[in-house]
């Protein structure tokens, strides 16, 4: 249904070039993720553009959309390469943000999509569980590869998808700072930072150090940046949602060997 990877893109940056979709698709993406809680529209819109790639949401915060309203709008879309991924968002950016496992098993109770529809945010082993029991599994953000392996043991047999942020460009200085300053924001957040600490990386390190940087980013040639993902597939990922912040998709599906 996904494919091994697919494009995770902020709807922020897409809303405007959703046609550019269905070029990820030609190339042989199999998932375009929609990501920082993009309205219905645009899923739909993407959906429109492309004729055999599943389009999800890369979160649908559950702090921002009633439980009852994404159900409804997942029945009137009826397709089949809709995958719903939701999630609890931040601390520091929702301000009604608390309790967030709780507020996941309400909303999970209260939503009216099939368990092999929906995927969880999940980070912590707690989150993860949930996924496991209650959806078709998990699609964790900004991870490193360490983590992609715990998942896949807290998860069983279930989804794991992460997202998996890369950088095409061979001068590693250079690679480091274009992550450093886009990735700037996920420093200040407690869910990110409390993960990347289980995985031993220090106060001066989930402030944005060199370290942080290579653990997280996948950055270097087309061939290099390939075989960074194909890592996270090797520790247990089912499908890899590329992230490109200096774009080169199109070298990267050859890289990948996604195109004859």
């Amino acid at each position: 249904m996904l494919g091994t990877f697919g494009v995770w893109g902020s709807h922020y940056e897409w809303a405007g070039k959703i046609g550019e979709v269905a070029e990820l698709e030609a190339l042989g993406y199999g998932t375009f993720w929609i990501g920082a809680s993009p309205d219905i529209a645009l899923v739909e819109q993407a959906l429109n553009a492309t004729t055999s790639m599943t389009i999800a949401t890369g979160i649908t915060n559950v702090w921002q959309t009633e439980p009852e309203a994404i159900s409804a709008e997942f029945h009137r879309l009826a397709s089949d390469r809709f995958l719903l991924g939701v999630g609890a968002g931040h601390r520091q950016l929702d301000q009604a943000y608390e309790k967030p496992y709780d507020k996941l098993v309400s909303y999970l109770d209260r939503l009216d999509v099939p368990a092999d529809r929906l995927v969880l945010a999940a980070l912590g082993p707690k989150v993860l569980k949930l996924a496991a029991d209650r959806t078709a599994g998990a699609h964790p953000y900004l991870v490193p590869v360490e983590h992609t392996a715990e998942a896949r043991k807290a998860l069983g047999d279930k989804l794991l998808a992460p997202e998996v942020t890369v950088v095409v460009e061979e001068d590693p200085v250079a690679a480091r700072a274009i992550a450093r300053e886009q990735l700037a924001v996920y420093f200040t957040l407690t869910n990110y930072v409390n993960n990347w600490r289980r995985y031993g990386f220090t106060e001066e390190d989930v402030q944005g150090s060199d370290r942080l940087l290579d653990a997280l980013v996948a950055h270097g040639s087309p061939d290099q940046v390939a075989a960074k993902l194909q890592a996270h597939v090797d520790a247990g990922a089912d499908h890899v949602a590329v992230q490109s912040l200096n774009g080169h998709y199109a070298e990267l599906a050859g890289a990948l060997g996604l195109r004859e």
